[in-house]
């Protein structure tokens, strides 16, 4: 198990180090509000290892999207860096965000396979575009590269090599997204919410081959998902977000097993196939959360939802997720009663 890290200090095994990072949006006025700037992301820490797979949770509108967007140059973030094999990306400047980005070290899954690929090209023209971004001049080698891809995920490429999105099944098509994010063999790929509308057999396919695609290619793995259970077999360790903030982070066993953030518990106890020891955790929601204002820069920004909350957790600052039980572990929460909660389950 790798040790906590001290606020602020470098993981020598990081490939990607996020630190500090806030997104906001701009929205227009309405004739029920003003014009301003929504707050998406509040000051996130986040590490992603070289070979690992770590799964970002959080119910819509957490955040999820906007950090892989903002990971890969999508999105500019209003303050925060993030590190990328040593280089700060938030730094780069337009020629070198664009030159990073056609580097092809660092893909993007996106989470419609029919909005994101063109109707009206084949799948091998597809899997073969970002070649020709990445400067791979030659047609040949680069559908000769995307038939290699199409079989890495288990497509037949001369089958279906020669049809259009539209020609395909639904596993099909996210598997053609996934051959299109590794034909320019990256180090970093991001997969938003990559079997959300899949089956139950589709979905475990493509988890499967995300589980096998990290090893056989040195890959690390961000998963985004709503969804704690499709995680359970796959991912090294798990991030929550909630309203934009990181709430916990830690191994995946010890978060299924021993969630220390209520918000984390709660989401462990809305999925079927998870163990849940905490039955009664959705109850203990207060029933006027939905019409309390969100929690400021300061304070807890769970409390309004929590029966565990305190003036503490209103008025002090919110503690950092560096609070781990024992000395030496990696497992941390944002919650000042992370310790005792659970003793006051009813």
């Amino acid at each position: 198990m790798t040790t906590a890290l001290a606020p602020g200090r470098p993981d020598p095994a990081a490939l990607l180090e996020i630190t500090g990072l806030s997104v906001s949006y701009g929205r227009r006025a309405t004739s029920l509000r003003r014009a301003g700037d929504t707050r998406v992301l509040s000051g996130v820490d986040l590490t992603v290892r070289a070979g690992e797979i770590l799964g970002i949770i959080g119910e819509t509108g957490s955040g999820k999207t906007t950090l892989a967007r903002a990971t890969v140059g999508l999105v500019r973030p209003d303050t925060g860096e993030i590190g990328f094999e040593g280089r700060d990306l938030t730094r780069l400047h337009r020629r070198d965000l664009r030159d990073f980005r056609r580097s092809g070290r660092v893909q993007y899954m996106f989470q419609d396979p029919l909005r994101s690929q063109d109707p009206e090209l084949t799948v091998r023209q597809i899997v073969a575009e970002p070649l020709a971004a990445v400067g791979a001049p030659n047609r040949q080698e680069r559908l000769r590269r995307a038939d290699e891809a199409l079989t890495l995920v288990g497509l037949d490429a001369e089958a279906l090599g020669p049809r259009t999105p539209g020609q395909l099944s639904g596993g099909q098509r996210q598997r053609v997204s996934l051959a299109r994010a590794i034909v320019t063999r990256p180090r970093l790929l991001l997969s938003d919410e990559p079997v959300s509308a899949l089956d139950a057999s589709n979905r475990n396919l493509v988890l499967s081959l995300l589980d096998r695609l990290r090893r056989e290619l040195g890959l690390a793995v961000v998963v985004i998902s709503h969804d704690l259970s499709s995680l359970a077999g796959i991912a090294d360790r798990v991030a929550v977000l909630y309203r934009g903030r990181l709430v916990e982070q830690g191994p995946i066993g010890e978060v299924l097993e021993h969630p220390r953030h209520p918000y984390t518990a709660l989401l462990t106890a809305s999925a079927p196939s998870v163990r849940r020891e905490h039955r009664l955790l959705p109850a203990q929601l207060r029933p006027d959360a939905d019409r309390e204002p969100w929690a400021d820069d300061e304070g807890c920004v769970f409390a309004p939802r929590c029966r565990f909350a305190g003036p503490e957790c209103r008025d002090e600052p919110r503690p950092a997720a560096v609070a781990p039980e024992r000395a030496g572990q990696s497992h941390t929460a944002a919650c000042h009663h992370a310790a005792t909660w659970r003793g006051r389950l009813a």
